[in-house]
């Protein structure tokens, strides 16, 4: 499969294949006249990329995990990889409390609006939307 429809089968950019390939966490193989080829082995390192780049890990986070995952087995491997995920866990939970009070504010807000009573609310609106963001500045979610 040549890039064109490979990034589109992933629905993703070719640019974006390419920078995978630049930083090193994709490696399709070359034809002999040059071209890229991505076979399955490709494919499914491409979604290994896309599941962890959903999950939040940056680019140095993805080749720090290929690189642990293709050493052999080793406590020094285990300690980082749990490093690593435990990082992300935390990264993700902090995420989660974030969205859940952002969804309450904006349940709390839809109430406020709801069958034409903004105008009366608009003041209590007005503070969950500052509480809401003096929150997150103060970094308390």
């Amino acid at each position: 499969m040549q890039i064109k429809d490979f990034a589109a089968k992933y629905h993703i950019q070719p640019d974006t294949v390419r920078y995978y390939e630049k930083e090193n966490i994709l490696v399709p193989k070359r034809r002999e006249n040059g071209y890229r080829e991505y076979d399955v082995a490709c494919e499914k390192q491409l979604q290994f990329i896309i599941v962890l780049k959903q999950l939040g890990f940056t680019i140095k986070e993805i080749q720090q995990v290929l690189l642990l995952r293709d050493q052999p087995i080793s406590i020094e491997c285990n300690v980082s990889t749990v490093s690593l995920l435990d990082e992300k866990m935390i990264n993700l939970e902090e995420k989660i409390r974030f969205y859940q009070q952002a969804l309450k504010v904006v349940h709390r807000i839809k109430e406020l609006i709801n069958e034409g009573k903004y105008e009366r609310n608009k003041e209590v609106i007005e503070e969950l939307l500052f509480g809401f963001f003096n929150n997150i500045q103060s970094g308390g979610i």
